[in-house]
């Protein structure tokens, strides 16, 4: 691999951080005057299952064992329609700078799951980590001092923290499945699999679904959030782990609250309290021990927001 491969990695992994920070002011701002959350889970997963499927169209064909597939369709699950309903419905009631942080926590708790799974070796470095990180969370869930299910923020950190969880068991199932066929044939199914878990949740709210009250501006968020989000980002990934370590692509997750906050500033949206530093400090503190010795490519999976 020469240099310009491997710059042209590295801009691509900084091209899918930036536009997932950026997308969890996009998806807030759909919501909820626009599109409340199943809503708008009905068609990012419909628009990603077009695409992937379409894309699969144009590449050879593949076909899927029985036994993955049914491993395929109990992760996509946990990874599109409880991941992304909990997502959607923390960010509509959370904000953006909390919901990113709290997702920094994902390497977390893949180890906890990939070790009850999988029986992953646990440290007592990866133990102190959970711990650590699992501090950072309770802070920012309870930061603003109203611990009652009343309290929107609350409830939103909470959905985010769940969706992450969920996350995590999706990425830890995926990961042989990942190894065995191409990822355009995974994400396929994985998705298509995904809308029909995902329709007993979403479709009635489907039904009061209405296009008329859309602007330009909305149109373009739904766009960014199905097209650039979901099918792009994730292809820029795909390509960085052609010429670059899973390991340095998965850290790149690090620096979605930093674009977040950046944009929250720029908006003159949300100013950082010392509960926010606190919290963020004791996850990145946790994620660092747990990662250490952690090698794979399961956080560099684009599913999850």
């Amino acid at each position: 691999m020469n240099k310009r491969e491997k710059f042209k990695a590295h801009l691509a992994l900084a091209i899918t951080t930036i536009i997932f920070g950026i997308n969890y002011w996009i998806s807030k701002g759909l919501m909820p005057d626009y599109l409340n959350p199943p809503q708008l889970v009905l068609l990012r997963v419909v628009g990603a299952c077009m695409l992937f499927w379409g894309l699969s169209l144009m590449t050879r064909g593949e076909k899927v064992l029985k036994k993955d597939f049914w491993i395929i369709a109990i992760a996509a699950f946990f990874g599109v329609t409880v991941n992304q309903l909990l997502f959607f419905i923390g960010l509509n009631l959370s904000t953006p700078v909390d919901v990113a942080i709290i997702h920094v926590s994902n390497p977390i708790f893949v180890l906890i799951f990939a070790a009850l799974m999988i029986r992953e070796k646990i440290t007592c470095f990866k133990v102190a980590g959970i711990f650590i990180g699992a501090a950072g969370a309770v802070v920012l869930i309870t930061y603003r001092g109203n611990i009652s299910f009343s309290s929107a923020t609350f409830t939103g950190n909470l959905s985010a923290l769940l969706n992450t969880l969920a996350y995590s068991v999706y990425l830890v199932m995926i990961k042989p499945i990942m190894a065995r066929y191409r990822p355009v044939t995974v994400m396929k199914w994985v998705f298509l699999t995904g809308l029909v878990t995902s329709l007993p949740f979403t479709i009635k709210p489907a039904f009061s679904l209405t296009f008329d009250i859309f602007t330009p501006y909305i149109w373009f968020s739904l766009f960014f959030v199905i097209v650039v989000t979901t099918f792009m980002a994730y292809l820029f990934t795909i390509y960085a782990l052609k010429y670059i370590e899973a390991s340095v692509v998965s850290y790149y997750i690090y620096l979605q609250p930093v674009i977040a906050t950046l944009i929250s500033f720029w908006l003159g949206q949300q100013l950082l309290s010392w509960p926010h530093g606190m919290a963020a400090a004791l996850i990145f503190l946790g994620v660092y021990l747990v990662s250490g010795k952690i090698r794979t490519n399961q956080t560099a999976i684009s599913a999850k927001t």
